[in-house]
């Protein structure tokens, strides 16, 4: 029973926190963030909030990660607001690395089919 509740939980973090950077957050080191999944302990004290950006750049991302770490007491109060939690779990902001690793994955790949291709080249 408890798994259902921690979905539930999750997916209206998911919802609130998008909300809250989209309509309430002014902090130009955010824009353009989105919230890509969020993971809470069991026992909904912890929440872990995934994010992705569409800059690649290092610097980028360092700014975003410190824009968040800096916005993370608001976005806490302003859940605790909106969602009917007895405490409002501690919330940290992760890059998410998924997408990295499927734009790194689909490069290879095309590597792949490059290669293929030269080589039928050669052989016909």
């Amino acid at each position: 029973m408890a798994k259902y509740r921690a979905g539930r939980v999750r997916q209206e973090i998911l919802r609130e926190v998008n909300n809250i950077l989209l309509l309430e957050i002014k902090d130009p080191r955010v824009e353009g963030v989105t919230i890509t999944d969020v993971n809470v302990t069991g026992d909904l004290q912890q929440a872990t909030i995934y994010y992705s950006t569409l800059s690649d750049k290092a610097g980028e991302r360092q700014k975003t990660q410190r824009g968040l770490d800096a916005i993370t007491g608001k976005v806490r109060s302003d859940l605790g607001k909106k969602l009917t939690l007895y405490k409002t779990p501690e919330i940290k902001f992760e890059r998410d690395r998924s997408i990295d690793y499927g734009s790194h994955i689909d490069s290879l790949l095309n590597q792949i089919k490059g290669d293929d291709n030269e080589e039928s080249d050669n052989e016909a």
